[in-house]
């Protein structure tokens, strides 16, 4: 295919595993090459995933010049680093979430793909399901009314992993907060909350726990939790002065919505995912890159920058900082 997006990945754990499969499922575009900090880790997923091309370092695979776009799945604390060097080598970049450790990392990397004239967007999946974009479509026809109230959480127990580590950026929020924040934001019409206001349990240097209120022009509310200790309830509700929608669990990742009123369901869709939905995002991508975009106006740069402020507001109030974030105060 003439136009065909030839994709490389940095890291090779279980989210890479899930985009080289999701990548499976577009015509138009061909995992050509993966990047490991060592060739044994490289040489495994190539086999795996029947990549060609397997480089036992970052640098490596970012100087590849047959590759178009580049797709970020490290841990948090690189994702500014291997940004910015893929974005200097002229690769488009899809980062995955949270885009940065901070706001002040979010904004370095969108002046980095502003001077580089290079595409660059958070990997926020969720954003480009058929179930969400259908549920902001019946918010735009009005079916519940005004927007009053969001509630979700996103929680599930694990004691390994570098969820726990606070030199990688771990806890809850940055890695399965900015779920519930995003639906949020959605369901706002990405109107910034006024207040916030939040509670976290903080053990060795990271929230495995937290709640959040997110307070909006009018008095919405939005009433979030995320956690790594706890297992959550994972349906999402957007309330309404009419009605309320229904995103089932998990709603991150949902294939069905609802419309309830007054107690009862009056509309029901079923919205299976094609491929294991990671597909979605990497298609906005090559959607985007094809038409000479430098962002993409589902998950736009300031978006990114926004909610990077967000989660520092939430931590600030914690007095929860990482190790490597000096910069940020």
């Amino acid at each position: 295919m003439k136009n065909k997006i030839r994709w490389g990945i940095i890291g090779t754990g279980d989210i890479a595993k899930k985009f080289a499969r999701g990548l499976k499922e577009l015509p138009d575009a061909e995992l050509l090459a993966m990047g490991s900090r060592r060739q044994e880790s490289a040489d495994e997923f190539a086999g795996q995933f029947g990549v060609a091309r397997a480089y036992p370092s970052y640098e490596a695979l970012a100087a590849d010049q047959d590759l178009g776009a580049i797709y970020i799945a490290t841990p948090h604390h690189l994702h500014c680093e291997n940004t910015i060097m893929c974005l200097k080598a002229g690769k488009a970049v899809l980062c995955e979430k949270p885009f940065a450790v901070n706001a002040a990392e979010a904004q370095k990397m969108v002046h980095a793909a502003k001077r580089e004239q290079k595409f660059l967007m958070e990997a926020m999946w969720t954003r480009f399901l058929p179930s969400i974009l259908r549920a902001q479509g019946w918010l735009k026809e009005g079916k519940i009314g005004e927007v009053r109230m969001v509630q979700a959480s996103f929680g599930y127990r694990d004691r390994v992993g570098i969820a726990y580590d606070p030199a990688c950026a771990g806890g809850s929020l940055l890695d399965v907060g900015i779920y519930p924040i995003t639906l949020a934001d959605l369901a706002f019409g990405g109107a910034l909350p006024e207040r916030v206001a939040g509670f976290a349990h903080i053990e060795k240097g990271i929230d495995e726990q937290a709640a959040f209120i997110l307070g909006y022009q009018g008095g919405g509310l939005a009433v979030l939790s995320s956690a790594i200790r706890t297992r959550t309830s994972s349906d999402g509700w957007i309330m309404g002065t009419e009605a309320m929608i229904k995103i089932h669990a998990p709603f991150w990742r949902s294939q069905e919505l609802s419309l309830v009123k007054d107690g009862e369901t009056i509309l029901n869709e079923k919205m299976p995912l094609v491929g294991n939905g990671y597909n979605y995002e990497a298609a906005e991508v090559g959607r985007c890159v094809r038409e000479g975009l430098l962002e993409s106006p589902l998950m736009t740069h300031e978006k990114s920058i926004e909610l990077m402020q967000l989660l520092d507001e939430l931590r600030d109030q914690w007095g929860l900082a990482y190790p490597m974030e000096s910069e940020r105060r």
